[in-house]
């Protein structure tokens, strides 16, 4: 058997490998960086990709099943990916191929009727998880908690009419920090005894992720109810929804065929559940149909999990609605006047001392 490697495959060879994982039940993903063919009689017996970090596009001929091709796909990836310095991988499968993968040192994340997501780190999302959870001090009673004195008969009461002592979340990418981010942080934190806010590490926006972090950070600092986290490379990633960083570049999503479950389910089973989340709050989408079909699913999908979806009105200026994609759109035509109506101080500040950063 014969094994043969493309970074990617082009031309033949490559509608070979797309006619093979359509015959598979699979669909050829065309953001692949690298791929791996094993051939017997010139006929493609096993093949896999890699994405990142993400292992993908793998299957097995019928005819091979029992010769422990996948295992030997699997192995030639991991060292691939090492030789490329990734060392945490995640995989991509069908969900009745998980004990398959069991047995090749990968764990399940979260799944799908469609999908499994797995990692080749044993309990990986609930190690990270866990370092994210806001430690209760005795002067901050958590929320929801009665404060010593409180009669329980007061608390149950407050309770049922005061949501206030809920916890709630917000994923965001801040592309950069804007004054729209800010209004629905407040307001999002006005409602929540605990408000999670998520910051997307993945490294793909015009902003690099430490320095989309920093500048949220100096423009809650107000805000004493937030615990400001990082996503890691469990929500909106390369892995879990990585149609979300192609949104900017024209035709290169269908929002018709977007199916955000699995980054939902990651969410909802990976986070709201050990964090405690009952509500997750968003801001209306006006402008991208990527991010306006993903608060959809998200209505449709988080309140079967427990978790309330609140879409907050878009703040507004004179100029319309205020978007990170409307700032970088300023900072490109050089019009900073337009630029500081639309972002918190800290973040002008930032954006006069480094305007090279987030032009591209």
């Amino acid at each position: 058997m014969e094994l043969s490697t493309g970074s990617p495959f082009r031309g033949a060879a490559l509608e070979r490998l797309v006619s093979f994982l359509r015959e598979c039940g699979l669909k050829y993903d065309e953001r692949v960086e690298y791929s791996i063919c094993l051939t017997e009689d010139d006929k493609i017996a096993a093949t896999g990709s890699l994405d990142g970090a993400v292992l993908k596009c793998v299957a097995v001929s019928s005819a091979f099943r029992s010769e422990g091709l996948a295992a030997k796909i699997i192995s030639e990836l991991i060292s691939e990916a090492g030789r490329r310095g990734r060392f945490h991988l995640f995989l991509f499968t069908k969900p009745e191929n998980q004990e398959l993968f069991d047995d090749l040192g990968f764990y399940p994340i979260a799944k799908t009727d469609q999908v499994l997501l797995m990692e080749n780190k044993k309990r990986g999302v609930e190690q990270f998880v866990a370092s994210l959870k806001k430690p209760v001090t005795a002067a901050e009673p958590a929320a929801g908690r009665a404060p010593q004195g409180s009669s329980k008969a007061s608390v149950a009461s407050e309770s049922s009419h005061d949501s206030s002592t809920a916890t709630g979340a917000i994923v965001a990418n801040c592309n950069p920090f804007t004054s729209g981010h800010l209004y629905l942080i407040e307001t999002a934190a006005r409602q929540c005894g605990l408000l999670y806010l998520f910051i997307v590490s993945e490294n793909k926006s015009a902003f690099p992720a430490e320095t989309r972090l920093e500048l949220v950070r100096r423009g809650i600092a107000h805000i004493p109810n937030v615990h400001l986290c990082s996503t890691g490379p469990y929500l909106v990633s390369a892995a879990t929804f990585p149609d979300y960083f192609l949104k900017d570049s024209p035709g290169a999503v269908s929002p018709q065929t977007l199916n955000t479950s699995l980054d939902l389910a990651i969410f909802a089973e990976c986070f709201a559940r050990p964090l405690g989340i009952k509500r997750r709050f968003v801001g209306t989408e006006p402008f991208d149909p990527v991010t306006s079909v993903y608060n959809k699913q998200m209505k449709e999908i988080l309140p079967a999990y427990g978790i309330e979806v609140i879409e907050i009105p878009r703040m507004e200026n004179s100029g319309g609605a205020v978007s990170a994609s409307r700032v970088r759109r300023m900072l490109a035509e050089g019009n900073l006047d337009a630029v500081r109506e639309l972002v918190p101080p800290t973040t002008y500040e930032y954006l006069i001392n480094n305007r090279s950063v987030g032009m591209k």
